[in-house]
């Protein structure tokens, strides 16, 4: 089965990447910042899109709307091309109910998917996630855990605004799980709607940090860090991640 992953080298594409192949899928990986050109062929030959590039930092606004609302037109004009019906995958974000221009710009690739997979009956999975973390996540860029873990584990200061601040997450693995179970089991249906992958976590940012630093602390009084809830163990993994290789 031929898995095309657009956003194959971001955080999630990677993770994502990595398993697909572990279980013997043959991925056709796509970046955002490669050519366009080959697109169209790729889509030819797949039997399954999961379509993860997005645009989360730009230089402009409109840049929102061309990375994630336009590109997602793009694709789906190909599927029209190609004749075939291809499933599709969608990762959007919870802020798709915001009102800001990254929300904005998911949630209209949301509809426009949704308005094609009606017109069409191609089948349309949409999940919103909230933070992800887990390894081989970037650092000072969009996710608080891959800051704190990195800085922490480096002997650097982080920055906590407000200590109370509660966030939800979602970890790395079970996100990959979800989008691999959907994948095989052909869990989608004609139907508009958006998912949630389960389980989230929610912490304040001032426990968070309580307990990324008593993971540090560990690793000089070798006491094995307190493993109670799941979250616990997916966060250590995850603080672990961000040592180096000599560590």
């Amino acid at each position: 089965m031929k898995i095309l992953v657009t956003g194959a080298n971001g955080f999630i594409g990677k993770n994502l990447c990595v398993e697909l192949r572990n279980r013997g899928f043959n991925v056709l990986p796509f970046d955002i910042c490669n050519s366009e050109d080959n697109l169209y062929e790729l889509i030819e030959v797949a039997d399954f899109i999961i379509h993860l590039a997005g645009i989360n930092r730009p230089l402009s606004v409109d840049e929102f709307y061309n990375g994630n609302t336009n590109f997602t037109k793009k694709i789906v004009d190909l599927i029209i091309k190609s004749g075939k019906s291809i499933p599709i995958l969608f990762s959007s974000t919870a802020q798709a109910e915001l009102d800001n221009d990254y929300g904005k710009s998911k949630k209209m690739a949301e509809d426009f998917l949704f308005d094609f997979m009606q017109k069409s009956n191609n089948p349309v999975i949409v999940y919103r996630l909230t933070n992800v973390f887990g390894k081989w996540c970037r650092p000072n860029y969009n996710s608080v855990v891959a800051t704190f873990c990195y800085n922490i584990a480096n002997n650097l200061p982080i920055e906590i605004r407000d200590k109370n601040y509660q966030v939800k997450l979602v970890y790395i693995d079970d996100i990959v799980k979800e989008f691999i179970d959907c994948l095989l089991n052909k869990k989608f249906a004609l139907e508009r709607k958006t998912r949630d992958v389960l389980p989230t976590h929610s912490i304040s940012l001032g426990e968070l940090a309580e307990k990324l630093y008593c993971f540090k602390e560990t690793r000089d009084t070798f006491f094995v860090p307190n493993f109670e809830t799941d979250f616990d163990r997916k966060l250590y993994a995850t603080f672990l991640s961000y040592y180096s290789a000599d560590d």
